[in-house]
């Protein structure tokens, strides 16, 4: 048995670091209270982790973690027409992967600022980097390193907001924003409030696989969901259990709900001074799209 999983719920995994067996997850198999605290992030730094999940960027069969090639250039060619108005300037690319908006981006004319905490896919964006002289990519966090400044757009891609809490995101957007020109954008695609509760509320599930993203060996994943009304957070379990040994390895994703109003005041509270959101990119988009909007800014 096999289950799709889209790249939106995906993106924002953790791991348990101490090993666990069956027993182990029975026994403590109880709710979680502070659901923010601590590790909640995918595990970007973690090698075999990282380095699968670049498979799962550029792979052509599905969109799990970055679209097809050429629905990433519709959207180069959006943000080079609509937003840029045609004239090359300065991007910062937020979660960047492996640099398949900048790489497009660049050869327009565009000078790029990737970051991203995956080491695998920062080393693909390096070594296949088209243009070097318009192009560099850094590997750090999003919450602490340095953003730079003087940039003509900044971008956050495919569901990425909606991993961090709300005190992390407001202080992101915060240094954004300051990275930005006067007059500067931030093109962010984002969870609708309606597909983050949908992810919360869906039932439990499993599946077995020779090979994927959470093991190169064959496993059992066993995927437990749950909706927290009071933290508008929707929260799902992953417990990898190994075919051989039966040892279990826990990732654990969680995603936060914003409607259109908390967009707009989060955006407001970070000094930007207009926004507007619309559906994301096209109505030809493909299927994930129906579960993302865009939302811009400007400084």
């Amino acid at each position: 048995m096999t289950v799709t999983i889209s790249y939106p719920v995906l993106k924002q995994t953790i791991q348990s670091r101490t090993p666990m067996t069956l027993l182990d997850l029975v026994k403590a198999n109880t709710p979680r209270t502070k659901l923010w605290d601590g590790a909640y992030k995918i595990p970007w730094d973690e090698p075999g982790f990282s380095r699968r999940m670049l498979e799962m960027h550029l792979a052509q069969d599905h969109d799990w973690a970055s679209r097809p090639f050429a629905t990433i250039d519709e959207h180069v060619r959006y943000i080079h027409e609509t937003l840029a108005e045609r004239k090359p300037g300065r991007v910062l690319d937020l979660g960047c992967g492996p640099g398949l908006y900048s790489f497009r981006l660049a050869t327009l004319g565009h000078e790029c600022y990737g970051i991203d905490f995956s080491p695998a896919s920062i080393d693909y964006a390096n070594k296949h980097n088209p243009l070097p002289q318009k192009c560099r990519f850094e590997l750090g966090d999003l919450r602490k390193v340095d953003l730079g400044d003087g940039f003509d757009i900044a971008l956050m891609i495919y569901g990425e907001f909606n991993a961090f809490s709300e005190a992390e995101i407001t202080a992101i957007l915060s240094r954004a924003c300051r990275a930005l020109k006067p007059g500067g954008q931030m093109l962010i695609e984002a969870h609708t409030p309606e597909e983050i509760e949908r992810i919360g509320r869906t039932g439990n599930n499993w599946y077995l696989a020779e090979a994927g993203l959470f093991s190169e060996q064959p496993h059992l994943c066993l995927i437990e969901n749950a909706w927290h009304e009071s933290e508008k957070t929707a929260e799902s379990v992953f417990y990898v259990v190994d075919a051989a040994s039966a040892e279990v390895t826990m990732y654990r994703n969680t995603l936060l709900k914003h409607t259109i109003e908390d967009y707009r005041k989060l955006l407001s509270e970070a000094g930007f001074g207009q926004m507007e959101v619309t559906a994301a990119w096209s109505d030809e988009s493909p299927s994930t799209e129906d579960q993302l909007l865009l939302v811009l800014g400007r400084k």
